[in-house]
């Protein structure tokens, strides 16, 4: 499992300082960048960062975020996790990411979702009544980008192009491009048409839940004669020096970010014991770096993906509790993953 890789996922979640306070959402954005300067020199693999536009989130353009870690890393490559297309523009993604990959000399990789949360929508003029045609068609234009040749395209929720030539070109040729997806098969197929990769998320219940869905991608890219890619998942977690540590610094936080999104969804408060099974079974991987890499081994194991990114923060955990979960992981857990998968 030499090839396999490791990432770190954030939204910019609003931290505390250490005494307790939220910082600003400018202090947030640099505690973001912070983190990725710290795993690239530990050598996490990527760090990709969401999109969001609500209150708890300091993120809402990945790409600039990211362009501001490219002039201060060297390998670690930059993704977003995900970029809501549907409620975006793709000849604009495509520029932006273009740009990233020159800044970090062809490090940009770009995530494409249709998005968990709906506030992108109305904030940017879209119908969520066109949810599923908006993506449909700005994900097939920005397949045919990527070919970074004049595209000619038409549909119903945007202008048309014809022989339209876009810059920057990237120094590649190809601006590296997965669609997140999580858990609709049609999105799956999807994503098996266009012959892209597949990153899943997985963000709660047993892990090995999905392996039919990624058992779909590949017969589906057979059948459609595209590629099926090494897939990659990604699901929440935190590392402390102690399993009890870790979970009484995610718990709190996690509560109420979990009960806030809850409410409008229509979910029963969260309980403790429901909490508990999920770290213990499910797919939060909270513990010391030994806990958390014996079970993200055995996820990998199960699922046979070809990456693993741990979304690493979950509301407002502490400024130096975030920094040392980014330093356990790249210093401890993945290591001991790589090990326990070679033996």
């Amino acid at each position: 499992m030499s090839d396999l890789e490791f990432g770190l996922d954030t939204f910019g979640d609003v931290p505390e300082d250490d005494s307790g306070k939220l910082v600003s959402y400018a202090a947030a954005i640099r505690q973001v960048v912070d983190e990725a300067v710290l795993a690239d020199e530990l050598g996490v693999d990527v760090i990709a960062l969401g999109e969001h536009h609500r209150p708890e989130y300091s993120v809402s353009t990945p790409e600039t975020v990211l362009a501001g870690i490219a002039t201060r890393t060297s390998r670690i490559r930059l993704a977003s996790g995900v970029t809501v297309l549907s409620s975006d523009d793709p000849v604009r993604v495509f520029q932006r990411f273009a740009t990233v990959d020159a800044l970090s000399h062809g490090r940009a990789e770009v995530i494409l979702g249709r998005g968990s949360f709906t506030e992108s929508f109305p904030l940017f003029g879209y119908d969520l009544r066109d949810y599923d045609v908006l993506f449909e068609e700005k994900i097939e234009l920005f397949v045919k980008l990527l070919d970074e040749k004049p595209v000619t395209w038409s549909g119903t929720k945007r202008a048309p192009l014809e022989r339209a030539d876009v810059f920057p070109k990237t120094e590649s040729g190809r601006l590296t491009t997965w669609v997140g997806v999580g858990g609709s098969p049609q999105s799956v197929v999807r994503t098996a048409r266009h012959g892209l990769p597949l990153m899943l998320a997985i963000i709660g219940g047993a892990p090995e839940r999905f392996a039919p869905y990624i058992d779909l991608y590949r017969r589906a890219a057979e059948q459609l004669g595209t590629t099926a890619h090494p897939v990659g998942m990604h699901s929440p977690g935190f590392i402390a020096d102690t399993d009890e540590e870790a979970k009484e610094l995610y718990w709190p936080y996690y509560r109420v970010m979990r009960d806030r999104i809850g409410a409008l969804r229509g979910w029963p408060p969260i309980r403790r014991a429901e909490f508990d099974a999920e770290v213990k079974d499910g797919s939060l991987y909270i513990g010391s770096p030994e806990t958390v890499a014996r079970r993200v081994a055995r996820a990998i194991r199960s699922l046979g993906v070809g990456r693993f990114d741990l979304i690493y923060t979950a509301g407002a955990q502490p400024v130096s509790a975030r920094m040392r979960a980014v330093e356990l992981y790249g210093t401890k857990v993945i290591p001991m993953v790589r090990d326990i998968l070679a033996s």
